[in-house]
């Protein structure tokens, strides 16, 4: 058993979403407490950085190969 105090503001909430469900405000607690749990246990890392990952892309597929290659490349034509 647990004993949750929150601010009025908050309680005010919980009352109104949970009239509003048709559930009790115990029931929404627990759900929204579950759902959290299972939020923080599914987010790997690439779930996390998902949006990030590749956004600035070059577009170029062969940057781990051929990257001092291409680093030349743009070296000279900026000397051009």
């Amino acid at each position: 058993m647990i004993t949750l105090r929150l601010d009025s503001d908050l309680e005010r909430e919980v009352s109104i979403t949970a009239r509003n469900l048709g559930v009790t405000k115990s029931d929404l607690i627990r759900k929204s407490i579950l759902a959290y749990l299972e939020s923080l246990e599914s987010n790997t890392a690439w779930e996390s950085g998902r949006e990030l990952f590749g956004r600035y892309s070059s577009g170029l597929k062969n940057l781990s190969v051929d990257r001092k290659t291409i680093l030349k490349e743009k070296i000279r034509a900026k000397r051009e």
